[in-house]
């Protein structure tokens, strides 16, 4: 298969298709080689097509605190007493500007995941480049 961008359905499952066959390139092989830059333009696609919106804040703090094994106390210093981080997680009481900015820094929690109001629907982030087609597509079946 030649290399091209992708622009349709069709042509990104053409391109789903023949990654299958190249899944077992050996490492330095020209196989490898196409491997990865088919690779490149599928993710282009996918980010362009079917984005990922960002979490929600109240589910990003609870993922950070079990990525770095962290206790409702240990969220203290960051949010209040302990009756205010109760609140939060329990989503009774809205993150401040003071949270948010203790919470970025501390954790490293991105800020606009934090800026969203919790339970909302929540937007994809913009792509990089606008959408050439202006229906909607289906998202993947894998």
């Amino acid at each position: 298969m030649k290399p091209k961008v992708i622009k349709t359905r069709a042509d990104y499952q053409a391109v789903l298709a023949y990654l299958e066959t190249l899944m077992d390139a050996q490492p330095g092989t020209p196989q490898e080689e196409e491997l990865e830059l088919f690779a490149v333009l599928l993710d282009n696609y996918e980010r362009e097509h079917f984005p990922i919106g960002l979490p929600d804040p109240v589910e990003a703090i609870k993922f950070r605190m079990e990525q770095q094994g962290l206790t409702r106390k240990d969220l203290e210093p960051f949010i209040g007493s302990q009756s205010k981080v109760s609140e939060v997680l329990n989503r009774k009481r809205p993150l401040s500007v003071a949270m948010i900015r203790a919470l970025h820094t501390g954790l490293g929690i991105p800020s606009e995941v934090l800026l969203q109001t919790p339970g909302q629907p929540r937007k994809a982030a913009k792509s990089r480049k606008p959408s050439v087609s202006k229906t909607a597509q289906p998202a993947p079946m894998h």
